[in-house]
């Protein structure tokens, strides 16, 4: 290899590294993440309360663009990341009303 593709193969391994630990992140935060919305869905069936709430769900999807613009992310991006993990929220909490 060449000195120029020696130092190549070392950066992209060093990013390699840092996207890995990122995703390492990624899925230890979202299990944070769903034990907690795990406890929503059994406080709103033990107390009736409905599955979903489309006011705090916008108010979150505004939120994580605003954020995500700030972090020089696509908003559209992390809206679509958002509703899906929304999606799988509202899944868990209609199973615990069953």
């Amino acid at each position: 290899m060449t000195d120029a593709a020696t130092r190549a193969a070392a950066l992209l391994k060093d990013h390699r590294e840092s996207i890995d630990r990122l995703d390492a992140i990624l899925v230890y935060t979202l299990g944070e993440r769903f034990k907690h919305t795990q406890a929503v869905g059994r406080l709103k069936a033990e107390h009736a309360l409905p599955p979903s709430d489309p006011a705090r769900e916008e108010a979150q999807i505004e939120r994580l663009e605003d954020l995500a613009r700030r972090a020089d992310l696509d908003p559209e991006f992390a809206k679509k990341f958002l509703n899906f993990i929304i999606a799988e929220v509202i899944r868990h909490h209609q199973r615990h009303q069953s």
